[in-house]
């Protein structure tokens, strides 16, 4: 693995790791805990969640439009960047993980997220089929952190 050269995966590894190590430990910071209970605080935190996570989806608009192809190389560069700060996103939105399906939509949501930074650039593996692999996996879970979140909006406003 080449880590080194892969500064969005090193950056992105150390801030879920710091997610991590907060969330296992209980440090937190107390203004944010008291801001994330507030009902207008967490509607705007989880609208720029969800812009993160659709935004996210444009790498494969870009791959998959004619006319955005040109901007594929560009797009998977922020992708991947973006990518890296999303456990800070998650945590501005939520110190914790949830409950019920919420765990599993943070499950999925940070699971996908490392296999986001161990991509095939790290990796350094020119095989094909784990290329394939790979790419099945992490849109599949995208795809189902797309619905989880979808279901967690419905869920949110329908029963506020």
């Amino acid at each position: 693995m080449v880590i080194n050269n892969n500064k969005s995966t090193l950056i992105g590894l150390i801030l879920l790791l710091a997610f991590f190590l907060q969330f296992f430990f209980s440090l937190e910071w107390y203004w944010l805990f008291e801001l994330q209970q507030v009902e207008i605080y967490k509607r705007w935190s989880g609208l720029g969640l969800a812009l993160f996570i659709v935004f996210q989806w444009l790498l494969s608009l870009t791959r998959t439009v004619k006319k955005w192809k040109k901007h594929a190389m560009k797009m998977q560069t922020i992708h991947k960047w973006v990518g890296a700060i999303s456990p800070v996103l998650f945590y501005i939105h939520s110190m914790n993980l949830g409950y019920g399906y919420l765990v599993l939509l943070s499950y999925i949501f940070f699971a996908n997220t490392l296999l986001g930074y161990l991509n095939l650039d790290v990796i350094k593996n020119n095989s094909d089929v784990l290329f394939k692999g790979w790419m099945i996996t992490h849109v599949a879970a995208s795809i189902v952190v797309t619905i989880l979140m979808l279901f967690h909006i419905v869920i949110v406003f329908y029963y506020k």
